[in-house]
């Protein structure tokens, strides 16, 4: 996703039209191929059509791809639903092995309810009704990444702030997010530290981020800010990343007194 002027759709329709190519195929003999008319092919590739998911498995169907075109269309669709400037990341986080990250002021978005998600998306008012629709769509697609054959090790730290701070004053909102970051928190391969108020002023107060460490051990950073959100690689910032990551664990809680106290927030918000 070098080039984010380029969406998900227009990939898609790209490999869609390399597979018929590639067989020296005319638009007609493809769709006699998949069983589709020559219109509907040309419709479709020149993006007047969307490409359907019966349309897409059909293409795997008759190509024996083993279903690659309807995973692809799923996964883009998927992405296209994300702002511009997270789709980079969305790549590294569904390829990760490893996730630490560490937020001072909201729940995660791989652990949010799809009720949390959408109140602190609609706070403000900045979005529209549809951006909002999107990223909801998008935030609750990523979690997939938890639930996945072999999903990644995921540590995550959150400021107590995290669990007292209201949303729209709707306390059912907030136990039942709260009930869910428990219930994730018992699964094996993830790990939820919280920072207690008694740490005082720490390191991580100066803003939220995530380390994914790839497949080949390489680190990957995301950092979001007020007015920019960036994916970083280079050996200064991930260093500074890690060391800040490291100084913040220390200032958390163990795994389960993290848990105690995540579950006796719930109750105080009944």
């Amino acid at each position: 996703m070098g080039n984010v002027s380029i969406t998900a759709a227009e990939i898609l329709l790209d490999e869609l039209r390399h597979a018929r190519t590639v067989r020296g195929m005319n638009q007609d003999e493809f769709g006699r191929f998949i069983s589709y008319s020559g219109t509907h092919v040309s419709a479709v590739e020149t993006g007047a059509r969307p490409p359907t998911s019966d349309y897409v498995a059909a293409i795997d169907k008759a190509l024996k791809t083993g279903g690659i075109f309807v995973r692809l269309l799923e996964r883009l669709a998927a992405l296209d639903m994300a702002p511009v400037w997270l789709r980079e990341w969305i790549t590294f986080e569904d390829q990760a092995k490893a996730l630490r990250w560490y937020e001072p002021a909201f729940v995660p978005g791989l652990l949010q309810t799809e009720t949390y998600a959408r109140a602190t998306l609609q706070a403000g008012g900045l979005l529209t009704v549809e951006q909002t629709r999107q990223r909801v769509r998008s935030r609750m697609d990523r979690q997939a990444v938890l639930n996945r054959e072999d999903p990644p090790h995921v540590v995550i730290v959150l400021d107590a702030a995290v669990l007292r701070r209201t949303v729209n004053d709707d306390r059912t909102l907030i136990r039942e997010q709260l009930e869910h970051l428990a219930a994730v928190a018992e699964l094996p391969h993830v790990q939820i530290h919280v920072v207690p108020d008694d740490a005082g002023l720490y390191p991580g107060l100066q803003g939220g981020f995530i380390l994914a460490t790839m497949p080949d051990d390489t680190v990957v950073g995301h950092t979001d800010y007020q007015v920019r959100s960036q994916t970083v690689s280079g050996a200064g910032e991930i260093a500074t990343l890690q060391k800040t990551w490291e100084a913040v664990l220390r200032d958390a809680l163990p795994r389960r007194p993290s848990l105690d106290l995540i579950k006796e927030a719930a109750k105080t918000w009944t």
